[in-house]
């Protein structure tokens, strides 16, 4: 997570609208998982996609795919590339270390107003980083069902029960 933590303060400053999912956010929520790659989901409302684009550039992030950045911003063609080549999320590289990677979803998997009211904020290197609440984390593992996602459901279930017993205590 490392190589992450610059993006973090760069999306805060400029007031992007995101969550962070995927392995990087089980191990914000307290677990020790490994991961490579970094997903997030960005609110879709064009804005903020121009901002979020712009943020990227600005820390030397380029599409992993050949395709002008700008066309993220356009929910046709996001349409498109979902309908015509099945894609989930849009790759962001860093050319610089390819193994440093960023995965946007191409549509909001959740409603995002609902599942950023949901949101859990945890500082970490010393900024603040919203992340998906646990049910709904685990209910995009449960949709991809693959066996890390699995392994990832039983750690965060548990979490989820130990923090229900500490608020009955």
């Amino acid at each position: 997570m490392i190589p992450y933590k610059k993006i973090f303060p760069a999306l805060n400053r400029v007031k992007i609208k995101y969550l962070v999912a995927g392995g990087v956010a089980v191990n914000l929520h307290g677990m020790n998982r490994f991961t490579v790659d970094l997903d997030l989901i960005v609110h879709l409302e064009k804005t903020n996609v121009l901002k979020f684009l712009k943020a990227m550039t600005a820390l030397g992030y380029v599409a992993k795919v050949p395709v002008r950045l700008e066309e993220f911003a356009d929910e046709g063609k996001r349409e498109s590339w979902i309908l015509e080549k099945g894609m989930i999320v849009f790759s962001f590289v860093n050319p610089n270390n390819p193994m440093e990677l960023i995965d946007v979803f191409v549509r909001e998997p959740l409603p995002f107003g609902r599942i950023y009211g949901r949101k859990k904020v945890v500082t970490a290197f010393g900024t603040r980083i919203p992340i998906l609440g646990i049910k709904d984390l685990i209910t995009l593992k449960q949709r991809a069902g693959r066996p890390k996602d699995l392994y990832d459901i039983s750690l965060l279930r548990d979490k989820n029960a130990e923090q229900r017993n500490k608020i009955k205590k």
